[in-house]
This record gives C-alpha cells, structure tokens and sequence, in this order.
C-alpha cells in the first residue's frame, strides 16, 4: 500500500495552534490546582517493558503499540499512566513515604484496527493517592477531579459511581458464575441495556429473581441500592455504608447535584477491584475521565498499600469547554535591510514587557495586506527610523 505524503499514521492527529493554545491553558490551570492540593508532578518514560507496564495495563493486548529494543525486549508506548506511576511508588525512593500524592500530565498511546475518530495518541491529566484505604482517599480525588472541571468552566457536568467488588458480590447472589458474571459487566461497560435484557432470558437466574435482576441499570442514588444488599453477607453490608459514607463526603463537598450512583456501573480497566466512577457533561459523548481504587494492582510491584486516583481526557474536556474568542494583543514590526538593528532592539525592549512581538523581513511577506490585518499593531521600518 503506497503512503501519501501528507499521510498520518491510523488515530493519530495534528493539533493546530487553535487547539495547541488550548491545551495549553488547560494545562496550566489543570496542573496548577493538582500541585495546590498537595500533589507532585512527575513524568514516566514513554516506553515501558511489555512484560510489567504492557500486561498489568488492563488494555487488551492489540491496543498497544509494540516495538523491540537493541537488545530484543519487547517495549511498549505507555497505554495509561496508572500502571507506571504504580511502578514508581514501589521503588525504594517513594515506598517509604507512604501515603504518597503524584499528578500528572502525560500523552498515551493506545493502536486503532481501524479509522473511526478515536484517537492513537491523547493527553491526559490526573492524580493517583497511593497508601491510603479510607474513604477520604476515594472522596478526595473525586473531589480534586471535580474541582478542576469546575475551574475549566465546565458547569454541566455529571458524576456516575459504582463498586467493582460489590457488584460482583451481586451477580454472584443471582447465581452467576465468574464467565457469566463478566459477560454481563461487559454489557454494562457498554451501556448496552438492550443486551442485557436479551442476556438476561439465556442466564440461569432463578425465576422469582428475574425482575430484580433486570432492574440493576435502573438505581441512580445509594440508598436504590439496598435491594440488593444481602443481610446475611458481611462484606455486603460493609461496602454498602462505605458508600452511604462517601455519598454524604461528597455531598459536603458540593457534589450532591451531581452524582448518580449506578450499582451497574462497571469499568473496563479491569485492575479496579472497588469504588469506580466516571465524569460526563455536555458537549462530549464520551466520558471525560475516569478512576477508581485499585488496590490489587500494587501487589504486582511487591506493596500492599491501598490506592485511588483518576484520568482526564484533555481531548475530551476541549470539546465541552466554552470557546474562548478573546484575541491576546500581538504586535508585528515590518523592518527592511536599513531599519534591522532599530527593529530588532524594539522587539527585545517589548519582550521584556511581556508583550508578544513577530519580528519580520517586510520584503519576504507575501499577501502583505491579510498577513498584517492578524496583527494588533503594526509597526512598519518607516515607523522604526522616525523613531
């Protein structure tokens, strides 16, 4: 198959400086209030060993980007920045500071089989809280996570929680074995209530269970939830007030508004074992971020500590913020051979007052008049030698 010059790989895409701006500010202010929370920035390497990032990642196999080093390892381009950071905190610098707090603001890669909009390459932005268990993690950075949508200009968004564990638990009560279990959180990963209704004829649920059991999609606050609580399981109940517990957190936090508590809600990075959640708002038709608890994950690194954090997409958050149309003041000095030095010292004094200044040779513009009109202010080498 012949490439064509301008040809770009499958997913991958140009920002152009509309957007490029705009990732950048986002950057700013996102990163700005994950430090002012208590956070350290860090950065991972893009690649990472496919044999410890690559398959503890929870990204099937065939979204990752494979290559092979000098020495024939098997390396990956970073598909999440969960597992590395995971990686991190358990190296002899960090795991004797637990409860540790590090943010981020880093590109993964994830192959596309095939062009349908979805991006190879994004950008996301976030915090993982390793060595703490409580709740107070867990409404911490949702809290955090929800502060900076608020502080983007978002004000439609939405907040949908869920539990891993106790789901599983749930299923496992109308009978369902761990095969027939999965099957049906992939259709609610989905969002896909149409086969879960045909799912639901072939299983072998009890007959007097069948109505409660099709109406699991249907709980939108904690206390929908106590239907299915068995009296008689321990870790049941259990989970179940944690999170009546976090519901009111996040309540006193001024999230009450917000949030949907889906018993159904289900992930599909498979390394959380307990709280999940998901932020959406108007604009996107995907979720601008996730996260969850995933305290199994560590233990892969050697360290059992509890951990919970979340991802925003940047690309995503771009397509609900409102649209900035204020234009920055941008000044253009036109100078020709004589006017050079008078040019360039003009440029520099107006720097140093933080203003933005293009400096250009007059005779290479071409479109002289549409070229000029992008500009707040002209100066032109006539202007410059007349001081």
């Amino acid at each position: 198959m012949t490439i064509e010059m301008f040809e770009k790989p499958l997913g991958m895409r140009d920002d152009f400086p509309s957007i490029a701006k705009q990732k950048a500010r986002l950057r700013k202010r996102g990163t700005e209030l994950i430090e002012r929370a208590g956070y350290e920035l860090l950065q991972t390497p893009t690649l990472e060993y496919y044999e410890t990032i690559g398959k503890i990642s929870a990204i099937s196999d065939d979204a990752l980007f494979k290559l092979l080093d000098s020495q024939g390892k098997t390396l990956v381009l970073r598909p999440d920045m969960t597992s590395p950071i995971a990686r991190v905190a358990a190296s002899k610098l960090l795991r004797e500071k637990m409860p540790i707090r590090l943010g981020y603001y880093s590109n993964v890669f994830r192959a596309q089989k095939r062009e349908g909009g979805r991006p190879a390459e994004f950008e996301q932005m976030g915090v993982e809280l390793i060595g703490d268990s409580s709740l107070y993690a867990d409404a911490e950075v949702i809290s955090l996570a929800w502060d900076i949508l608020q502080e983007l200009g978002i004000r439609s968004g939405r907040i949908v929680i869920g539990h891993a564990r106790l789901l599983e638990l749930v299923l496992a009560d109308f009978g369902l074995n761990a095969a027939q279990s999965e099957n049906v959180q992939e259709l609610f990963v989905a969002k896909n209530g149409v086969g879960f209704e045909q799912l639901a004829q072939q299983l072998p649920v009890p007959e007097h269970k069948q109505a409660s059991f099709r109406k699991l999609m249907q709980a939108t606050t904690v206390a929908d939830w106590k239907p299915w609580i068995n009296e008689n399981n321990k870790e049941q109940q259990k989970l179940y007030k944690d999170m009546e517990r976090l519901e009111k957190l996040l309540g006193k936090n001024g999230l009450g508004d917000a949030m949907t508590f889906d018993l159904s809600f289900s992930s599909h990075m498979t390394y959380y074992t307990g709280l999940v959640f998901e932020f959406y708002a108007a604009g996107s038709g995907f979720p601008l971020g996730s996260g969850g608890r995933y305290d199994g994950l560590l233990e892969q690194f050697g360290l059992q500590v509890g951990a919970t954090g979340f991802g925003l997409r940047v690309d995503r958050l771009i397509e609900t913020l409102p649209i900035e149309e204020t234009q920055e003041p941008h000044t253009l000095i036109l100078f020709e051979e004589q006017s050079e030095q008078t040019a360039f010292d003009k440029a520099q004094q107006l720097r140093t007052q933080g203003k933005r200044v293009t400096l250009q040779y007059a005779p290479a513009v071409k479109a002289y008049e549409q070229f000029t009109a992008l500009f707040t202010e002209v100066i032109r080498g006539e202007e410059l030698r007349n001081g």
